[in-house]
């Protein structure tokens, strides 16, 4: 867990940047694709290409079209309709995605862990409900496919380093997993790309640069190690913990108003779904564990 946490904080970090100096001055799509350029060649000097096995390679590529390719073209898709708090706010679903596809590979069910998973989805819908306008389900949609394709990435690379174990190191081959989102964000681009919209200011090819390398290269890698560690609730419940983690750096660093009372109150029970996934499903995760 302790990877979570460090990505959690590095990207609560990396979301106020977007908000200040990039969200409608910076073409989304050249954002995204910015990101999976120079996260990718930060790992190409790494990448084997012979001494992977092909299911490997072509499942993590998968990964990168699910969570990072259409994750984030039906996210940036999503404020067309919506505004940012209805996007936040759907948003808070993934955790329960997350355990409902495990289970269904497991084929299991563990009442625990969707407990603890909805848990954390009402503890974020404490801190960042404000209210939904009228003329929003072409963007709860797009958010809710985005909430499933990251899902869906994060379990699948779980699953996929669990049925084809090796001991080549994982940053060997994630550089697989840009190439996957690379066949998403460079269509996206050029088919959708707004051309005028390019970073006018060294700011804003300083934090693009930052968001490619630290982001999505350190991040995205070092959580898809983390969830690997780690139980289906823990981190379900981990995809929401970033929600208090934005708002407390956005308020600290900017100054924004926000609801302190809510913002507790919500990270206390995102908190408690943390231990009561830890507490109760824990004991059961290590029998079968052991006995398997």
């Amino acid at each position: 867990m302790p990877l979570l946490l460090f990505v959690t904080l590095l990207w609560a970090f990396s979301f106020s940047l977007i908000g200040e100096f990039l969200a409608g001055q910076v073409d989304s799509d050249f954002a995204v694709l910015s990101r999976v350029i120079l996260a990718g060649l930060a790992f190409l000097p790494f990448t084997l290409w012979r001494s992977v096995p092909w299911q490997l390679r072509s499942g993590v590529t998968l990964v990168g079209v699910l969570q990072f390719g259409i994750t984030y073209l039906c996210l940036y898709r999503a404020f067309s309709y919506l505004t940012v708090p209805e996007v936040l706010l759907f948003t808070i679903f993934t955790p329960l995605y997350i355990t409902l596809m495990d289970d269904a590979l497991r084929r299991r069910f563990t009442p625990v862990a969707l407990a603890a998973a909805a848990l954390a989805t009402v503890g974020a819908g404490i801190i960042r409900y404000d209210g939904i306008s009228s003329g929003f389900v072409t963007g709860f949609l797009l958010i809710q496919l985005a909430n499933f394709t990251f899902a869906a990435g994060q379990i699948g690379y779980k699953h996929l380093l669990q049925r084809y174990p090796t001991t080549v190191p994982g940053y060997r081959f994630f550089g697989y997993f840009y190439l996957g989102a690379l066949l998403v964000a460079l269509p996206a681009w050029w088919l959708f790309g707004d051309k005028s919209m390019m970073p006018a200011t060294a700011t804003q090819w300083s934090i693009l640069v930052w968001l490619g390398l630290a982001a999505s290269g350190l991040g995205m890698y070092l959580w898809n190690r983390g969830a690997c560690l780690v139980d289906a609730g823990t981190l379900a419940v981990m995809n929401n913990a970033l929600v208090p983690a934005g708002l407390l750096v956005n308020l600290l660093i900017w100054n924004r108003d926000a609801d302190l009372l809510r913002l507790a109150v919500g990270g206390a029970v995102i908190l408690m779904s943390l231990w009561v996934n830890q507490r109760f499903r824990r004991p059961l995760f290590d029998r079968v564990a052991a006995s398997s």
